[in-house]
């Protein structure tokens, strides 16, 4: 017979990976939505976890509990995250492309060419929840900027990442770079930037412009990091750790900070922060 800590165990393990979705927490809401995509995430970082890490340096089953889940006996459905928040993101490219309206043809075809639907869209979905979570009723204006501008800079972003790493492909099909070659390709990325930089402006709040305008710090400084390598072990983790806050956090992090910020208490913003940090791995 197996002791009762093991039953505890077996039981929690199958409340929170089984394969039953229903069988979860989460209401079918924004918030649930919002945390399903985090309990996705959270679970294939545990996956990658228990592959490459000895079991005596993992958190153990009752730290991670909290973090997962909890059982009931409802058999409510939960609704999928992504419709939930594509009907505040069906114009996402279209407003995107007017943002980028320019009567320059070969560059607004530059700007254009990953604005074409083919992307995830899955930074300004997770902002959308979280502006849900807080006003369940009603999309604000200035929420909806804020996850235009997350797609943006995101999106920029790509462009010289590709520069720099030489990719000839990306969303299924030729890199702009390898379609435009590299200087063109860095110049898009750049106007695609300062684009995001005068959407930003004009939503008329200097706090979500000090905290979007970190994000791009730390892109940078993310990018850097990646061409660097440390020699000793531990520090290789804490410098992949940071560089990947930089480089992939720092941008849902404080995209999901600045919905907030306008919108809720302090306290809000603080444990939003904190919960979309879990997803940067």
């Amino acid at each position: 017979m197996a002791a009762p800590g093991w039953r505890h165990i077996t039981r929690w393990r199958r409340g929170c990976w089984g394969t039953a979705v229903s069988e979860t927490l989460w209401p079918v809401t924004a918030v649930g939505s919002f945390l399903h995509i985090c309990y996705f995430c959270m679970r294939v970082f545990l996956f990658l976890v228990l592959r490459r890490r000895p079991c005596s340096r993992l958190p153990s089953v009752a730290a991670l509990q909290p973090l997962c889940c909890r059982s009931t006996h409802s058999d409510a459905k939960l609704e999928d995250p992504f419709t939930l928040a594509q009907k505040d993101l069906t114009t996402l490219y279209d407003d995107i492309k007017k943002e980028l309206f320019i009567s320059r043809t070969e560059l607004k075809s530059l700007c254009d060419y990953y604005f074409d639907g083919r992307g995830k869209a899955i930074r300004p979905i997770i902002v959308v929840l979280m502006a849900r979570a807080l006003n369940i009723h009603n999309l604000l204006p200035g929420q909806k900027a804020i996850a235009m501008i997350t797609e943006m800079i995101h999106t920029a972003s790509l462009v010289h990442d590709d520069v720099i790493d030489g990719s000839d492909a990306r969303r299924g099909k030729r890199s702009l770079n390898e379609v435009w070659g590299e200087k063109k390709a860095i110049l898009a990325g750049d106007f695609i930037l300062s684009a995001a930089s005068m959407a930003l402006a004009r939503i008329g709040d200097i706090t979500v412009v000090k905290v979007l305008s970190q994000v791009i710090e730390d892109l940078v400084r993310g990018e850097f990091m990646q061409l660097g390598s440390k020699e000793n072990e531990n520090e290789r983790f804490k410098h992949y750790l940071e560089k990947t806050f930089k480089k992939t956090a720092s941008l849902i992090a404080n995209s999901c900070k600045a919905v907030c910020t306008r919108f809720s208490s302090k306290g809000d913003v603080d444990r939003a922060w904190q919960y979309v940090l879990k997803v940067r791995v």
